[in-house]
């Protein structure tokens, strides 16, 4: 199967390899590359079309390779996190910083900001949204990060929100998870300070001690094929010296080192999986190492180019 590969960078926009991460060349033709790339999106039903979040609104690259800007209300925003409903890739949402969500049903041509409310201030100045998941057992709810604003949640495609914050003790979120475990809600919060789950739709949120020198987490994503598989970035802090991607078996319960295969110079930041194919992987650290696994994320290599600072990876078939 042939496959397309993507590193979103800060500083020389958005990259891309046909040959599975060995060489790479500047995606996202006819596009001045010299910008921030914080979020990447595709979607099984519409082939070839790749979305970017940037410092400079939205991007969209067609099959074709060729790219464009998006008009949107985050044109003078960084899109920190953009996501595409399962069931529709035209339904877009976008998060910003400073923190604003927004929603597009019509693939684009038109916008509106939903009513999610974030506090004014935090530790870094305004909050901003750091990712943005749909919700695998309710079409019309959906689960929102934010950094440093906690996790909230919405059942009505976004017109009505809860904030969901009891028990964390540093309200900074990287990232979520949403698991079926045996046929109820789990999630899963990675945060400046460790690991949260809950198990009660958000509404507590318990600790995680993990088995590391450093509980400073950053992103987790269940592998595609959904076999209980997940992994977690950690390391030292952002963008970090040292890291190592863990790995579990038993959606979350327990984690061990998936042995990236030489030490790593930042924390590891993010993980690209398909349901095209579960058993090819990407991993990043903050700093510009990339990784692959062809074998569902048992063996690692480490792949020859580094690319500066990466923010977000993907990959989808050709």
């Amino acid at each position: 199967m042939a496959t397309k590969v993507y590193a979103g960078t800060v500083g020389w926009g958005v990259w891309g390899s046909d040959d599975l991460g060995e060489t790479w060349e500047f995606a996202f033709r006819g596009l001045n590359v010299e910008c921030r790339i914080w979020s990447l999106s595709t979607h099984a039903d519409d082939p070839g079309v790749v979305w970017a979040g940037s410092d400079r609104g939205i991007l969209c690259q067609g099959p074709d390779g060729q790219a464009k800007r998006v008009h949107s209300p985050a044109d003078d925003m960084q899109v920190w996190a953009f996501s595409q409903a399962p069931q529709d890739p035209k339904v877009l949402l976008i998060g910003t910083n400073p923190g604003h969500l927004f929603r597009s049903d019509d693939g684009g041509a038109s916008w509106r900001e939903l009513p999610v409310e974030l506090v004014d201030e935090c530790p870094i100045g305004k909050p901003r949204i750091t990712r943005i998941r749909f919700d695998p057992f309710d079409a019309d709810a959906f689960w929102v990060s934010a950094e440093i604003d906690a996790v909230h949640h919405t059942t009505d495609g976004g017109a009505t929100w809860r904030r969901c914050e009891d028990g964390f003790k540093f309200p900074d979120i990287h990232d979520i998870a949403i698991v079926d475990l045996d046929g109820a809600r789990k999630l899963l919060a990675a945060t400046a300070v460790g690991l949260y789950q809950s198990t009660d739709d958000g509404r507590t949120w318990q600790w995680n001690r993990l088995d590391s020198p450093w509980q400073y987490t950053r992103g987790i994503k269940p592998r595609a094929d959904l076999d209980g598989t997940v992994f977690l970035c950690n390391g030292d802090g952002p963008p970090g010296s040292r890291g190592r991607l863990l790995r579990s078996r038993d959606w979350g319960q327990t984690w061990e080192d998936a042995e990236l295969p030489q030490p790593t110079n930042s924390t590891p930041w993010t993980v690209a999986t398909n349901v095209a194919d579960p058993n090819l992987l990407f991993t990043c650290t903050n700093l510009g190492q990339m990784f692959r696994s062809t074998d569902g994320g048992e063996e690692w290599v480490k792949l020859p180019r580094e690319l500066g600072e990466i923010r977000t990876m993907l990959w989808h078939p050709c």
